[in-house]
């Protein structure tokens, strides 16, 4: 519990971040446990509409891995990956869109507003936001994106609202991809020159040794990405989060933040607070 004075000073310790984030941009990338467990759902929730109704512009990007997993086992269609990405034939994109696009979205749409948040959902096939083409012919339906269209996602800015986005991408051969959610939430950020750019995981950011959490590095430099790969401290799933960060801020994001969504109000404490939380990737 805290006093009334420690209340105060913790929103003094907020006024400059408040000040600086004012009617700019953030991209949140939402997934992992953050997205499942109903308690962390719920200050996620909190956290972007707080954010929004002080000024801050969120955008929020989704998957939903589990949830398409689930979908295949009810129809019994067995999940095969690629080098960590999803097969994706004709059925399973068909399910891949129908949860994505449908089930999640709407979701997250309901629970912002029942929240206090005025949100939109829209799908990257919507104003053909994300246009990709084929990645992997070994992959199927996995899309590259060759293109983002922000309309969209301003329009609905501009109107106060907040952009709930799946990663669900086209072509002009009205063929429907499946999006890697983070390289999805970096090229979305990178084309708003957003000002951060979020990538909630299960973890607590890039640390120098993984087995201690003690060891996080709290400030990474793109310049020092290569170096961190090839010493074996960037490893393993690390390295394509790391890789969109890098994309991200060479395209005009300001900062990207990889950040433990298992902390409650982690998005909060990254954004509004002193300490900030996980790692920050800066030029």
């Amino acid at each position: 519990m805290i006093d009334h004075a420690e209340r105060a000073q913790v929103l003094v310790e907020a006024l400059p971040y408040i000040q600086h984030y004012y009617n700019k941009i953030i991209v949140v990338k939402y997934g992992g446990n953050a997205m499942i467990s109903p308690d962390l759902q719920k200050a996620v929730m909190d956290d972007i509409v707080l954010l929004s109704l002080i000024g801050i512009k969120v955008v929020l990007v989704h998957g939903g891995g589990p949830e398409i997993n689930d979908m295949l086992r009810r129809v019994g269609k067995e999940s095969k990956f690629v080098d960590g990405l999803r097969v994706t034939d004709e059925e399973t994109i068909e399910i891949v869109q129908m949860v994505l696009a449908g089930k999640v979205n709407k979701k997250l749409v309901n629970l912002l507003q029942n929240t206090g948040g005025r949100a939109i959902g829209l799908s990257g096939m919507d104003g053909h936001m994300i246009e990709a083409t084929m990645q992997d012919e070994r992959l199927g339906y996995v899309g590259e994106i060759t293109h983002i269209n922000t309309a969209p996602i301003t329009d609905l800015l501009d109107k106060g609202y907040i952009p709930v986005i799946s990663t669900v991408g086209c072509d002009r051969e009205n063929h429907v991809y499946n999006i890697n959610a983070d390289t999805a939430a970096a090229r979305i950020a990178g084309a708003l020159k957003s000002e951060n750019l979020i990538l909630m995981t299960d973890i607590t950011g890039v640390l120098r040794d993984k087995d201690d959490p003690s060891t996080l590095i709290p400030r990474i430099f793109v310049s020092e990405v290569p170096q961190l790969m090839s010493e074996g401290i960037i490893q393993g799933g690390m390295i394509p989060k790391m890789e969109c960060c890098v994309d991200a801020i060479r395209r005009g994001v300001k900062k990207a933040c990889i950040i433990d969504g298992r902390v409650p109000h982690s998005i909060l404490i990254e954004t509004l607070t002193d300490a900030g939380i996980g790692t920050m990737l800066t030029l």
